[in-house]
């Protein structure tokens, strides 16, 4: 369904400029960034299964205080146990060797804990996964059963056929153009799953945006600006 590579172009990108609202603390020992609603009703959650460069970059954070005002309660677990990628990483890194500590037999269990905690403890009782690059391939992963109750990804990376084939409620997909993971030969065979199984899905195609745009574009660029806004819009609906 994607490439079974990342690249560079999956730690690279812009900073964006503003003052968190949440707090980060300790979910069962999982680092985590929490936002909450006006009211703090912990009943609708969205769980954010971050891009490599994880939970603590403003970018993301900033996300997450945007769905908090829409009046979801917000999680953003550490899904790297504290190994993440660093904005803007030299050319040199490789991060498929970095890939090799941080398979699904390492993230699952810590996904696993965090969904017993907010539909436990925390008392989430509708959950939506939002996963951007890394993290797509655990929205699906996690998209079924009484897992995560609806999904949605954005240039995501390493999603397997049989991951995306098993999937059992509402995925919604934002793609960019000039993907060079998500490409267009992968977004069609996505596409032709997803047209043989009876769930709804949604993909949106972005121009003139590149990986990571959902989360790291360059906001000064006012189509790239666009393409990120409009991401969130396609989320929250």
């Amino acid at each position: 369904m994607t490439s079974n590579e990342m690249s560079r172009c999956c730690t690279v990108g812009s900073l964006h400029g503003g003052e968190p609202k949440g707090e980060i603390k300790d979910l069962r020992n999982i680092s985590t960034y929490f936002a909450y609603p006006s009211n703090n009703s912990t009943e609708n959650a969205i769980l954010i299964h971050a891009d490599v460069i994880g939970h603590r970059l403003v970018n993301v954070q900033l996300l997450a205080d945007q769905f908090a005002s829409k009046g979801y309660f917000v999680v953003i677990p550490d899904l790297f146990n504290g190994d993440t990628v660093p904005i803007n990483r030299p050319a040199g890194f490789q991060i498929m060797d970095w890939v090799k500590n941080h398979l699904p037999l390492q993230t699952d269990s810590i996904i696993d804990t965090v969904l017993e905690e907010v539909r436990g403890a925390l008392g989430c009782k509708r959950i939506g996964g939002v996963g951007y690059c890394f993290g797509g391939k655990y929205v699906c992963r996690y998209l079924k059963g009484e897992k995560i109750d609806a999904g949605f990804i954005a240039h995501p990376t390493m999603v397997e056929a049989d991951e995306l084939k098993s999937i059992e409620r509402a995925l919604s997909i934002a793609a960019a153009v000039g993907d060079f993971v998500f490409t267009t030969e992968k977004r069609r065979e996505s596409e032709d799953i997803l047209d043989q199984m009876d769930v709804p899905y949604q993909m949106n195609l972005f121009a003139d945006a590149e990986h990571g745009f959902a989360v790291r574009c360059d906001l000064s660029q006012l189509r790239q600006k666009f393409a990120k806004e409009s991401t969130f819009n396609q989320a929250v609906v």
